[in-house]
């Protein structure tokens, strides 16, 4: 009850004036009864105020001429009721006209004063309504992710919140139509849309649109503008950020192969797929030039199956129109669409009728062009300024890959180089020893043989002094058949690797457990670098462990040898420290191998190896 009186207290809009006749002669009956109730307790004089109250109620609700005219009518009936003689109107003919008049003037002005107050409320409640109005608007406008499309609905609220029939907001000009009247919404004298409306509005409500509802909507449309530019650039920075740290996680995670030294086969593989997500690719390869003007297919991926790539080692001359010949002789990155040749680039992806274009980057190892890196795209928009600069990092990487790799083969090549030079020259000692020196000694001591075998009796001397003499003779020998025998051990190239170990556990100063599980003969290099392993463990066991037995093992099964030897001594060997283990480790390395030593203080030394077995 109480929100429907205040709802109509506060209407735009006045009731019916029938209403208000009717509302203005009930008022001025109550009030006549409400008089001759309170005529017992108050002088008939100040009974008139009585009757201003209806003359506020309808001044309020229907204005100041309808409340004027319900002064007179209360003026009239007061004056027939309480003013003497009673039931006379005598407003005019006597001396009492002089306070109705006032009443009358006290009425009128009542009335006025009604009416601007109700005018003010109105416009008040108005202004509320506004103020409510562009609070939602503006939260529609503020909170939408995309402006153009909550106009709409923003507009669909504007036209009930004013009441009309029709309202659109356009970003920027529209039009002229004789149905709708256009006004222009500007930031700082630049357009930035139109508010629409039906034509032919009443000027007071076209009057408000201008005044009120354009200003507000300026400015809520400058704001959303701003915020939906700054969440679209905030939106591209955290792309762009997570781009990056996916671009970042991917060339660490090549980075951690190509540290790791694996394969670069392996590494080609991992290359290719990582860019290839990187940089949206449908097919990605690595090619390597090759001095007959062909390229070889290192590394390769395809993000699904059609147009499956060539197998790896895949060789393929250069197309002089083709993408790769093109950066072959640039030596800088280039891009082709497929109508250029570029979808042709490999023969195998040839089929993918889908490829549009592809963008090439070329691998550049210490200065020489080694080959390119190709990414075949199936989207026919042109790809991104930046691919060339991406696939850069991409192929930096290969580079370094390709770089180490070269370096561990030519390291690996040295190695080999030396071990076999130091091989070769421990044979030649060994020959030339037994062939020359351990031949003559052995000559040398026959004849001094035979000279004391003729000394006459009488010379008991010399013959002492010549049997001496050869017996010094004969140890030398020994001697020199010993270091021999260190220098290349006969036993182990006439009987293989399980003498050559009993033999050294024999003369070990040390007791050895041994324990040899091989199965004929491994290459020599193979064998010779297990033989000086264990020979070089058991020297250092008796000079240095202070040990009480020593445990050899080897194995050779499948496509390996290992090696393991094992003291119960004090430990905390150094493999840095001695030349002996040094040496072990760069010939085992050299064969392909890898060997480790664990010593710690007061538990003993292992010493593990393990060699490929194969052509080495």
């Amino acid at each position: 009850m109480h929100a429907r009186l205040l709802s109509l207290l506060l209407r735009a809009s006045r009731p019916p004036l029938l209403w208000g006749i009717l509302t203005g002669a009930a008022c001025v009956a109550a009030e006549t009864f409400i008089a001759f109730a309170l005529v017992q307790v108050a002088p008939s004089n100040a009974l008139d105020v009585v009757y201003l109250l209806g003359v506020l109620v309808v001044a309020y609700l229907w204005g100041m001429w309808l409340g004027v005219i319900v002064a007179v009518a209360s003026a009239v009936v007061y004056d027939f009721f309480q003013v003497p003689p009673l039931h006379q109107v005598t407003i005019f003919s006597s001396w009492t006209w002089v306070p109705l008049l006032v009443f009358l003037v006290v009425g009128v002005l009542v009335s006025a004063a009604a009416a601007l107050m109700r005018s003010l409320v109105v416009e008040a409640e108005e202004r509320r309504r506004e103020a409510d109005l562009d609070a939602r608007t503006a939260r529609l406008l503020l909170r939408a992710e995309h402006l153009r499309a909550a106009l709409p609905v923003v507009a669909r609220r504007l036209a009930q919140g004013l009441g009309l029939p029709f309202l659109a907001i356009e970003l920027g000009p529209v039009g002229d139509d004789p149905r709708h009247t256009a006004l222009p919404l500007t930031d700082d004298g630049a357009g930035i849309g139109t508010l629409v409306v039906p034509a032919g509005l009443p000027a007071a409500m076209t009057r408000r649109l201008r005044e009120r509802v354009v200003p507000s909507l300026e400015a809520v449309l400058v704001a959303a503008r701003d915020r939906e530019a700054i969440s679209t650039a905030l939106a591209a920075s955290r792309d762009e950020l997570a781009r990056i740290a996916e671009e970042q996680a991917a060339l660490r995670r090549v980075a951690t192969l190509v540290a790791r030294g694996v394969s670069p086969t392996e590494i080609f593989g991992a290359v290719a797929h990582e860019m290839g997500l990187i940089v949206n690719a449908d097919h990605t390869a690595i090619e390597r030039y090759e001095p007959d003007r062909t390229v070889v297919l290192v590394g390769s991926w395809s993000a699904s199956d059609r147009g499956a790539p060539p197998p790896v080692g895949s060789r393929r001359p250069i197309r002089e129109s083709g993408l790769s010949a093109l950066v072959l002789w640039t030596g800088q990155p280039g891009r082709m669409a497929a109508k250029e040749g570029a979808a042709g680039e490999l023969d195998g992806w040839a089929g993918d009728e889908q490829v549009v274009s592809a963008v090439a980057s070329p691998i550049v190892v210490e200065a020489r062009l080694w080959g390119v890196m190709i990414a075949f795209f199936r989207a026919p928009e042109p790809q991104p300024d930046d691919v060339e600069e991406r696939m850069r990092d991409f192929t930096e990487l290969v580079a370094t890959a390709i770089s180490n790799a070269e370096a561990r083969d030519e390291l690996a090549a040295s190695r080999a180089r030396v071990v076999a030079a130091s091989d070769e020259t421990r044979h030649r000692i060994e020959r030339d020893l037994h062939d020359g020196a351990q031949q003559r000694l052995v000559s040398l001591g026959l004849q001094l043989r035979m000279a004391e075998t003729v000394v006459p009796p009488d010379l008991p001397k010399l013959k002492e002094q010549l049997s001496h003499t050869a017996e010094g003779l004969t140890l030398v020998l020994e001697d020199l058949r010993e270091l021999s025998r260190g220098i290349h051990p006969a036993i182990l190239s006439k009987g293989g690797l399980g003498p050559a170990l009993k033999m050294l556990a024999r003369r070990s100063a040390v007791p050895v457990e041994l324990d040899v599980r091989v199965d004929g003969r491994l290459p020599e290099r193979v064998e010779v670098a297990v033989y000086y392993i264990v020979s070089e463990c058991l020297t250092n066991v008796a000079k240095h462990a202070q040990a009480s037995t020593v445990y050899v093992e080897v194995e050779a099964a499948g496509d390996a040898a290992r090696v393991g030897v094992r003291d119960n001594g004090k430990g905390g060997a150094d493999p840095g420290r001695g030349s002996g283990l040094i040496g072990l480790i760069d010939r085992v390395q050299a064969l392909g191998g890898a060997i480790e030593v664990t010593s710690p203080i007061g538990h003993g030394t292992t010493l593990t190896a393990v060699i490929p077995v194969g052509e080495s």
